[in-house]
C-alpha cells in the first residue's frame, strides 16, 4: 500500500470506530495516522523536483575568506577551510545563472560549499563578470576565470592548500566556464585568453552544463535568452573561429576526465547534452561519463540535502581519491 492509500485508510471513520474499543489500540492508532500522514509528506518532498525559487532560497554558511583578484565588484573569490592544519583537498565551484546576475549566483553555493568543507574538502568559490556586467562576456568572463585559478595556484600555499587533489565543479553556465578553465592548456599562443603554466585540473563535474557552444547555441537561445556573440565575441581576421577558444568541445581532447550530470527533468540542460558532449569527449580520446539524476531538474544537484546530491558528492570523492 503507498503512504497515500495507507494515511486516507487510518483516517477513515470506519477504521477508527474498529478501534475504538480499545483505549490502547486508539493511541496506537492516533500514532500511526501521524506517521502516516508524515511519512507520506517527507516522501513528496523528497520527490519533488527543485524549482528556481528554491534555487533562489538555498543558504549556507560565509566563508573564511574573500580574496579579490580584481578591482571589480565581482572579481573574488571566497574560501571555505576545513579545521585542521591541511593542506587540504580543493572543490573548486563556479556557479551558474545563465551568465547573467539575474538567476543568483554565487551566494548559493555555498549551501555545497559548507556540506563540502565539513568533509575536510577546502571550497575556492568564484565569483565572475557576467555579461550584464562591466567587462563581462568576452573575453572579460573567461580572464575572470583564468585570474581566479591563477590566483589559486600562486597562493595554495598561503593556505594550505594541496593542488594535487583538486576537483572544478561547475553548475549550468558555470560548466560551461569550469570545462573551459581546464581546456586552457590547449589554448595556442595566438589567443588573446593563452597564458602559459595553467593550473592543472584532472577532473572536472559539470552539473548541468552547457560546454559545447556551438552545438548548443540554439538550446542557449532559448533556455538562457543569450546571444551566443556574448559568450564568444565577434569573429576577426586573426580569430575567425570564435569557439575555438571559448568551447571546450573545440579543445578536445582537453587530457582530463570529464564527468557530465544532468536532472531528468532538467529542461535548460537536458541529459541529451550531457550524453553527446560525453560521446564527443570518448570519441576525442578523453574519458567521459554521462549520469542522469532520477526525478531532478536543473537546480537538485546543487543542494546539500537533495538526493541528487549524494551522487554528486560520490563522484567529488572519486575525483579526490577520498573514500566515503
Amino acid at each position: 500500500m503507498s503512504p497515500a492509500h495507507a494515511s486516507h485508510a487510518v483516517s477513515h471513520p470506519l477504521f477508527l470506530l474498529t478501534l475504538a474499543g480499545n483505549h490502547m489500540l486508539k493511541k496506537a492508532a492516533f500514532r500511526l495516522f501521524v506517521a502516516l500522514h508524515v511519512f507520506s509528506a517527507a516522501s513528496l518532498a523528497y520527490a519533488a523536483p527543485m524549482t528556481l525559487k528554491n534555487y533562489l532560497d538555498l543558504q549556507g554558511p560565509e566563508p573564511d575568506q574573500h580574496i579579490a583578484y580584481g578591482n571589480q565588484a565581482s572579481q573574488y573569490v571566497e574560501l571555505f577551510k576545513p579545521e585542521g592544519e591541511g593542506p587540504f583537498p580543493v572543490a573548486i565551484l563556479i556557479h551558474g545563472g545563465c551568465w547573467t546576475v539575474e538567476f543568483g549566483g554565487i551566494r548559493q553555493m555555498h549551501n555545497i560549499a559548507g556540506d563540502l568543507v565539513k568533509r575536510g574538502i577546502a571550497v575556492w568559490n568564484v565569483e565572475y563578470r557576467r555579461v550584464d556586467e562591466a567587462g563581462g562576456g568576452y573575453p572579460g568572463t573567461y580572464q575572470d576565470i583564468s585570474a581566479a585559478m591563477q590566483l589559486l595556484q600562486t597562493s595554495a600555499a598561503q593556505y594550505k592548500l594541496d593542488t594535487a587533489r583538486i576537483v572544478a565543479i561547475g553548475h549550468s553556465a558555470g560548466g560551461q566556464l569550469v570545462q573551459w578553465a581546464a581546456s586552457r592548456r590547449k589554448l595556442p599562443p595566438s589567443s588573446s585568453l593563452y597564458q602559459d603554466k595553467v593550473l592543472i585540473i584532472p577532473t572536472v563535474i559539470s552539473l548541468g552544463g552547457l560546454a559545447d557552444l556551438r552545438r548548443e547555441q540554439n538550446l542557449i537561445k532559448g533556455r538562457c535568452d543569450r546571444d551566443i556573440v556574448q559568450l564568444t565575441g565577434l569573429p576577426s581576421a586573426s580569430r575567425p573561429d570564435v569557439f575555438a577558444d571559448t568551447s571546450s568541445a573545440e579543445m578536445l581532447p582537453g587530457g582530463f576526465t570529464t564527468v557530465l550530470i544532468n536532472g531528468e527533468l532538467d529542461t535548460v540542460s537536458p541529459p541529451r547534452v550531457g550524453e553527446d558532449y560525453a560521446k564527443r569527449a570518448r570519441d576525442a580520446g578523453d574519458k567521459a561519463e554521462a549520469t542522469t539524476l532520477p526525478g531532478a531538474s536543473h537546480y537538485d544537484e546543487v543542494a546539500a540535502t537533495s538526493a541528487s546530491w549524494k551522487i554528486v558528492l560520490a563522484q567529488i570523492a572519486k575525483a579526490l581519491g577520498i573514500k566515503e
